[in-house]
């Protein structure tokens, strides 16, 4: 039961993508997540999404902020973008045993990389103040 509420609501955040569209909106689908980035900034923004791990047992429910770096170190080249940033939100423990679910705030550093106009892969480290959220390799799609 616990990993069909997972798996509703990564399809929930999907769907529901398009209520928040801005010009340079991102969707960011990683091996163990799911985010949003808003543009609230030319440098900065903000990210609703939903997470696991790799053992599917947490469901982390959070909010990200992102600052890129891209001017700070000269990255004219719109092909690539490097950020850093926090995040906060819930975890929720969906797996069998012990049930420590909590508030999760944790911190990450990341870089991306756009082969073409629309579509590119991330990298990046980070984790959490609980098992639900970690690093993330994915793509990225340009809304």
């Amino acid at each position: 039961m616990k990993k069909t509420l997972f798996f509703t609501a990564l399809l929930i955040m999907c769907l529901s993508t398009h209520v928040f569209g801005q010009a340079r909106s991102e969707l960011n689908f990683g091996f163990v997540g799911v985010n949003y980035e808003i543009p609230v900034h030319n440098d900065i923004t903000i990210a609703p999404g939903a997470g696991t791990n790799l053992n599917l047992d947490w469901l982390t429910l959070a909010v990200r902020a992102n600052y890129y770096f891209d001017n700070i170190f000269g990255l004219t080249d719109e092909a690539w973008d490097v950020y850093g940033g926090a995040g906060a939100g819930y975890a929720i423990h969906i797996g069998d045993g012990n049930d420590s679910s909590g508030f999760d705030i944790g911190l990450h550093v990341g870089g991306r990389w756009f082969w073409n106009d629309k579509w590119g892969i991330f990298l990046e480290f980070g984790g959490g103040s609980t098992q639900g959220t970690a690093g993330a390799l994915g793509v990225t799609m340009k809304l």
